[in-house]
């Protein structure tokens, strides 16, 4: 894979290679204030956590459109991950479609049907930031590395526990450039949408008993966001940055094509049982990836 030749330098995030071939990356007139954004982005998240600020940034992408209009596509597929019944059966859907306008900043890719998606939705809401911040400050290890010894991971809970288990190898924490997350807290990897108040008890329990220093959570939590995000600073004070995919590559299963990711390396373990994990659309590679144990 390589860098698309249209590709616009002002999208780029240091650090990074993006393979995504959307064409909105190859004009400067999709999103002019990308780099500038970008900067203001990181200092916000500097600010928020040096004020021992709480609030959640709700990343929104097409998947979100789906699950939320009831359209069984995708991830938002009864059966497939997010819920395991029909939409008919789902009887508090309305405390997702109302949760997310709830949130304190919004994400959303620099895709123009995206942001259509998202302005049809919620007319009333304002996007803060491109969620492709979010992706390259991942792959690039600014967010690790700028918060550590001050951040924690949330997520699919096989996935956290592969975060956590991958982390024991030097090389790893080599790579990333932290020793450890503070916390790793999970949800259920698939139907977490069904009972949303039972996933808010799973998460609160962990908060309740989490690191006094973790400031600043990155998540990737599938479609049970959207009714859960908001509710979090509820149960502890902190930044709530949901990161999508971004846990998929800490967790060493994301596929390069993925915005921002063609230059991250997977790291697989030898010594953990992959079948237990729901793939975001990729299979771990050992011939390019970095095995290790």
């Amino acid at each position: 894979m390589k860098i698309h030749e249209n590709y616009h330098p002002l999208y780029s995030i240091e650090g990074t290679k993006n393979f995504d071939e959307n064409p909105c990356f190859w004009s400067e007139s999709t999103f002019p204030p990308f780099q500038d954004g970008l900067a203001h982005f990181q200092q916000k998240l500097i600010d928020l956590v040096a004020n021992d600020e709480s609030k959640t940034f709700y990343k929104f992408g097409d998947g979100d459109y789906f699950f939320l209009k009831k359209i069984p596509q995708g991830s938002a597929n009864p059966g497939r991950r997010a819920i395991g019944v029909s939409y008919d059966q789902l009887a508090n859907h309305n405390e997702f479609v109302e949760g997310v306008s709830k949130n304190d900043f919004f994400t959303c890719e620099i895709y123009p049907e995206n942001i259509s998606k998202f302005q049809e939705l919620y007319p009333n809401v304002m996007i803060d930031y491109p969620a492709e911040y979010g992706y390259g400050l991942t792959a690039n290890r600014w967010l690790l590395q700028q918060f550590a010894g001050k951040i924690g991971v949330i997520g699919a809970h096989e996935k956290v526990k592969l975060i956590e288990h991958l982390l024991s190898f030097k090389e790893y924490q080599d790579y990333l450039g932290i020793e450890r997350f503070n916390d790793y807290i999970s949800i259920p990897q698939r139907f977490a949408c069904d009972n949303l108040d039972a996933t808010e008890d799973m998460v609160a329990k962990q908060l309740e008993q989490s690191s006094d220093e973790t400031k600043i959570y990155l998540l990737g939590i599938g479609h049970v966001k959207s009714g859960l995000l908001h509710r979090l600073k509820e149960h502890k004070n902190a930044i709530y940055l949901d990161v999508g995919s971004g846990i998929d590559a800490l967790a060493g299963v994301i596929d390069p094509g993925r915005p921002y990711m063609g230059g991250w390396k997977n790291h697989l373990s030898r010594q953990f049982n992959y079948g237990s994990l729901d793939f975001l659309n990729h299979t771990p590679d050992p011939n390019r990836d970095v095995v290790l144990g």
